[in-house]
């Protein structure tokens, strides 16, 4: 797998836009290196884990950040790594069990929202979404898309125009908006709803389309208006 097939959803409020978080990656292999140097780029702090010493040479000399050798699911590993500071948990091994059982160990012990787990059996992916923890197929994501399922949301959007004026966010639909209708939505937002994913289908609205729990929105918008349109989705509807 090449170092461009991982990176995508985010969630948590958008006063944090922009803001600087702490990530910790479990393995170091093509992803993980990739993962670690283009979350430095955009100035978070980052810890790296990975079982075998050698394998951190993939970062490079100008990365700054922890490397920490050790099993990703060991719960003084992931101390000695920031685990309790963290905004984010990638596990991202080469292993589908010790992905998902240090996913576990971040998101149930530890309380980390934001965990993505790499995954190479699609047939798991399921089973482990049921559980909340965000899956990624080795052959159908790529390090981008990982990387704006950490981040918080807004930070990278899934899409922008080459005039860099329109943007393309997948946002996960806040609970405040659950039982509200879409057109509600896009007036108070400035947004326009492209498409939502819903229980596993893409579903275009209509005017009097309702938004329901579990969806997904991917919402078109100005650049210029990003950090106030997700705020007011954070916040909420405005009661008449």
């Amino acid at each position: 797998m090449t170092p461009d097939q991982v990176l995508r959803r985010t969630s948590g409020r958008s006063r944090r836009y922009r803001e600087r978080v702490h990530v910790v990656i479990m393995g170091c292999g093509r992803v993980g290196s990739t993962l670690a140097r283009s979350l430095e780029d955009r100035n978070h702090t980052v810890s790296v884990i990975d079982s075998e010493p050698d394998a951190f040479r993939r970062l490079g000399p100008a990365f700054n950040g922890d490397k920490v050798t050790g099993i990703g699911f060991d719960q003084q590993v992931l101390e000695k790594a920031g685990i309790r500071r963290a905004d984010a948990f990638a596990a991202v091994s080469s292993g589908d069990n010790s992905n998902i059982i240090a996913a576990r160990v971040a998101r149930e012990t530890f309380g980390i929202e934001q965990v993505v787990a790499r995954i190479y059996d699609p047939g798991r992916a399921e089973v482990y979404q049921r559980l909340g923890i965000t899956t990624v197929a080795t052959v159908k994501w790529t390090a981008d898309q990982v990387l704006r399922r950490l981040l918080p949301a807004g930070a990278e959007p899934d899409f922008r125009d080459p005039s860099g004026t329109i943007r393309v966010d997948q946002v996960d639909a806040p609970r405040p908006w659950v039982g509200h209708r879409t057109l509600e939505l896009q007036q108070q937002t400035g947004t326009r709803i492209a498409w939502i994913d819903r229980l596993g289908e893409g579903v275009l609205p209509r005017s009097g389309s309702v938004i329901q729990e579990g969806d997904v929105l991917h919402l078109v918008m100005r650049e210029e208006s990003a950090a106030h349109a997700l705020e007011v989705l954070a916040r909420g509807p405005e009661q008449d």
